[in-house]
């Protein structure tokens, strides 16, 4: 994974760039997003790694209709060079690039039940006073957590769950 994050961030980097200079981010996104999750699909990578296949065949199988002519060329660009199966990791990406040029932290709120719309408000308005950027939450269910919540905000994990607690508890009688 850590290899395939390597690999994929200059043609991050650069697809942002073009993305940027052409002031068309939120429409590069969409595409980028569409042509990961085609070339995410099994089927879709057993053809997209077939030796024969031809660049503009490739590309024909990820363009979405009106895509942008830098992206046709971009996705061009990971046919020849055979990173068509980095677009998960690209999109990925991408969109933190995305994020960060727009000031906007992106955070996954996990709850053991679902959350109501004050609670993630609430959320929000502590990630915002902590972050000083724009929030937007995303919210799950894992039942397993048993209580409380785990919040993802890029490189902050903030595990306030009973689950967790309970392994810390565990990790520090056996230790």
């Amino acid at each position: 994974m850590s290899q395939a994050l390597t690999l994929a961030r200059p043609y991050a980097r650069a697809a942002f760039a073009a993305a940027s200079d052409s002031g068309k981010t939120a429409a590069w996104s969409q595409a980028l997003d569409f042509a990961s999750q085609v070339a995410g699909r099994p089927e879709a990578q057993v053809v997209l790694g077939h030796p024969l296949l031809s660049t503009s065949d490739a590309v024909g199988l990820l363009i979405m209709d009106g895509a942008d002519e830098g992206f046709t060329r971009f996705l061009g660009t990971l046919a020849e060079n055979r990173r068509l199966p980095l677009l998960p990791e690209i999109a990925g990406l991408f969109e933190q690039l995305r994020a960060e040029a727009d000031k906007v932290v992106k955070a996954k709120v996990t709850t053991a039940t679902p959350a109501s719309e004050s609670e993630l408000a609430a959320i929000r308005e502590a990630l915002v006073r902590r972050f000083g950027r724009e929030v937007v939450i995303e919210s799950a269910v894992d039942e397993s957590l048993i209580g409380g919540a785990v919040i993802d905000a890029g490189d902050v994990v903030i595990d306030g769950s009973l689950k967790g607690k309970l392994h810390s508890l565990q990790n520090a009688i056996t230790n």
